[in-house]
């Protein structure tokens, strides 16, 4: 779907215009992935859910700056892949793409 992989270069953002393998345009209609700003919202609060309990039961409520330093850090480390996955997400859900078997590998 991405022009590069995450490992090899994790800024990239570029996309391929159509799927290699079945030619499946990956951007249905101009303007598509705005959608996907919501799937990586939901990321972002489970995110802030787990790290906000994880702190609270390992450090016992600790100063507000502790829990914005620590999100923020893992917010940043996980961008990449929010962004990667929610663009994905939001593809097969709303972009009508439907398993085609005679694409699928032996």
């Amino acid at each position: 779907m991405f022009k590069t992989s995450l490992f090899h270069k994790w800024y990239d953002r570029e996309m391929e215009k159509n799927c290699k393998v079945c030619h499946q345009a990956f951007e249905p209609e101009p303007g598509f992935y705005y959608g996907a700003m919501f799937v990586s919202y939901a990321f972002s609060v489970a995110i802030t859910f787990v790290v906000g309990m994880v702190l609270f039961h390992v450090f016992g409520d600790p100063e507000m700056w502790v829990y914005v330093v620590s999100l923020l850090g893992v917010v940043g480390l996980v961008w990449p892949l929010m962004y990667r996955y929610s663009r994905a997400i939001f593809l097969h859900v709303f972009g009508g793409i439907r398993f085609d078997a005679k694409y699928a590998n032996d």
